[in-house]
């Protein structure tokens, strides 16, 4: 089963690689690799706002951490044209707006991880971080990065 098959039997319609807020570029290759910079997590269309452990809750987050995935792989579809390309998703990191005594930070990272997961198969299976930190741009509860491997 494609790549593709396996959206559409999610539910999933890829996004269009959004605009940088700032001065950087969505996406780099070199060689097979291919880096992305980090997605901020969006409910409707609008920055997901919250704070883990302090206005939000972890279930709340891995939907949050989900749906930065779903960026990711509308990314991560523009800079390689096909993503039944991709050989294998290497790394993931995430950065989780969280209070200082919030701990399932890899429990929010999950959401990203299990959709990665039921999209590539075994070429999802990735390294990560996941990193608690106290404010993330405009508010964001969840911003994650993935590096990709392509065949």
């Amino acid at each position: 089963m494609s790549v593709y098959d396996k959206l559409q039997a999610l539910n999933i319609t890829l996004p269009p690689v959004a605009v940088p807020a700032a001065a950087y570029v969505p996406f780099v290759q070199t060689g097979n690799l291919v880096f992305l910079s980090g997605h901020i997590a969006k409910q409707d269309g609008k920055v997901w706002t919250g704070q883990l452990g302090k206005t939000m809750q972890t279930a709340e987050g891995a939907q949050a951490a989900r749906a930065v995935a779903v960026d990711l792989l509308g990314t991560l579809h523009a800079a390689v044209g096909d993503l039944n390309k991709v050989k294998r998703i290497v790394k993931v990191m995430s950065l989780v707006n969280s209070s200082p005594d919030y701990t399932e930070h890899h429990l929010v990272t999950n959401g990203c991880s299990e959709l990665i997961g039921q999209v590539f198969g075994d070429k999802g299976a990735h390294a990560r971080s996941a990193f608690g930190v106290a404010q993330l741009p405009l508010g964001a509860c969840v911003e994650i990065e993935l590096i990709a491997e392509l065949a």
